[in-house]
Formats: structure tokens, C-alpha cells, sequence
């Protein structure tokens, strides 16, 4: 993390200056058809089908639970075999110049909630920026954060500050998926989201 990223300001969600073909993305998706999701563990933030698949994870990880697991004192994340059968994803991995740790696919199935809640410390000023890239949604898909809605299209890249109040909702008939990256922030993330600032 940078000296003085503490005394930068950001807003609480950003549109990055660049995207991903949704197309490459949702083929990557389709081959996973035979990977099994496993529930998100922190049960009492949700409602319905809230589950994961992990594309990196701490190292060393084997548990399904601690490979979604996003452990704020890990220091070292490797890709999971999953990753290698994604060369898309791999590549939208490999885009952002910064260290990541966990990377996963969350997917939020019909009819499921994501209660209000906060992930503290998960925000640029603390070092970490989470970064959302839909990979499919609906019309019926909310996300609030800070109570105002974020909609948020496929291929697009968000940066989100999820240490606010947020919660999401698939009133639709499919699947939400989001492709979530925690990254740490250093010179080129600081540099792209000051970028999407002043866009």
C-alpha cells in the first residue's frame, strides 16, 4: 500500500476505465458446469442461494470453506486448479497489475437476499479495493450500497467500498454471478482508480 493512500478520498463506487468481452466470460462460466458451489459460510448475511467457487485463494488452502475464505491476515494466495481451466478469467487476472488475493466467483441464485452488512477494513483507505465484474445478471438484480442502487453490467469493472452498508437482491429467474477480485491497492491501482475519478 502507498504511504499516503490513507489521505486519498475515493467515492464509494467507481466504474474503472476499461472492460471484459461478458461473451469470454460466460464461456469460461459454462465450463464449470461439472464444479460444485460451495455456500457462502457467513449464513446470517443471506437468504437463499448466496455460494462460491474459488480461482485464488490462500496458499496452502484445501478445506472448500478456507479456499473462499478471504483471510484479512493471509500474505501469500495462489491460484486454484480451477483457474487453469479459465483462460479468460486468467487473463482478466492477469490485466490487473497489482498483488491479489482471493479471487472468486459469487454467485447469488433466484429469489436469494444478501442481508445489509459491512466487510470492514475491505476499502482502498485500508489497503485492499474489492472489484466486482458481472459476469451475468437480470433486469431483476439490485445492489445497494450506502442505500443508493449500483447497476452494474456485465464485463464492467467496480470498484466498490464494502466496508459501507451494502446488500443485493435477484428478484429474477438466473443466476447472478460476479466475478470478485480482492487486490491490493499499490502505484498502478492507485493510478487506475484516480483515473476513473476523473472520468
Amino acid at each position: 500500500m502507498l504511504a499516503d493512500a490513507r489521505d486519498l478520498s475515493l467515492p464509494d463506487r467507481l466504474r474503472l476505465p476499461f472492460a471484459f468481452d461478458p461473451l469470454d466470460l460466460v464461456e469460461d462460466l459454462a465450463c464449470l458446469g461439472d464444479v460444485a458451489w460451495t455456500e457462502h459460510f457467513v449464513k446470517q448475511n443471506y437468504d437463499g442461494d448466496w455460494s462460491v467457487i474459488p480461482l485464488r485463494a490462500q496458499a496452502g488452502a484445501t478445506h472448500p470453506i478456507m479456499m473462499i475464505y478471504s483471510d484479512p491476515s493471509a500474505t501469500a494466495f495462489e491460484d486454484t486448479p480451477l483457474a487453469a481451466r479459465l483462460p479468460h478469467m486468467r487473463a482478466v487476472m492477469n490485466r490487473f497489475a497489482c498483488p491479489l488475493q482471493a479471487v472468486r466467483l459469487m454467485r447469488l441464485a433466484p429469489g436469494s437476499t444478501i442481508k445489509e452488512h459491512r466487510d470492514h477494513d475491505l476499502d482502498f483507505e485500508h489497503g485492499v479495493a474489492r472489484l466486482h465484474i458481472p459476469v451475468t445478471t437480470n433486469p431483476g438484480v439490485e445492489f445497494l450500497l450506502n442505500g443508493t442502487e449500483v447497476a452494474m453490467a456485465p464485463g464492467e469493472v467496480w470498484y466498490l467500498r464494502l466496508s459501507d452498508p451494502h446488500r443485493a437482491a435477484n428478484r429474477g429467474d438466473a443466476d447472478r454471478v460476479h466475478l470478485v477480485i480482492d487486490a491490493m491497492v499499490n502505484g498502478w491501482l492507485e493510478g487506475t482508480l484516480m483515473r476513473a475519478c476523473s472520468g
